[in-house]
């Protein structure tokens, strides 16, 4: 099967997964948010079109959708990578250098905060405090933390992430 027809046959999949997701909670108050979060699981990020069914769907108006979407921090419009990269800007982590972490994260991947890199690998965010001030300045990829970081430490730990 050809790569097209794979893709075809995923998006036609992941259609009826969502349509699924929907059937499962349109009859129940507050149905948007956990539509949202099966929703982004099904896709791994919410585009556009996916809130346009949602909002279709559950008959809600397509503002409202982006509404909760945008708000909330946990769904994402952009897709994320295999690898999803979270760097604390909270006042501890910002204090001890946070930021020039972020930049090397971003000049070594060649993306910005909220981007994906060309291959799917990696993804970048900033986030707030993650209760880990003790060990400022700190970064999370996927459920690994690092901690007591400089931006000296970026090229190794991504090191270890491209190899895999």
């Amino acid at each position: 099967m050809s790569e097209k027809c794979t893709l075809c046959a995923e998006a036609q999949e992941n259609a009826k997964k969502l349509d699924a997701i929907i059937e499962k909670y349109k009859d129940t108050d507050g149905a948007l948010i956990p539509v949202l979060h099966e929703a982004q699981d099904v896709y791994g990020y919410l585009p556009l079109e996916v809130q346009r069914t949602i909002a279709e769907k559950l008959n809600i108006p397509l503002a409202e959708v982006y509404g909760v979407v945008s708000f909330y921090t946990q769904f994402s419009i952009n897709p994320k990578g295999k690898y999803k990269i979270n760097v604390c800007m909270g006042t501890a982590c910002y204090v001890k250098g946070a930021n020039d972490i972020l930049d090397k994260f971003k000049t070594r991947l060649s993306i910005d905060v909220g981007e994906c890199t060309d291959d799917q690998k990696f993804s970048l965010d900033a986030c707030r405090c993650i209760g880990a001030c003790g060990l400022a300045p700190v970064v999370t990829i996927n459920d690994e933390v690092y901690g007591k970081l400089t931006a000296d430490d970026v090229d190794d730990i991504l090191d270890k992430y491209e190899d895999l």
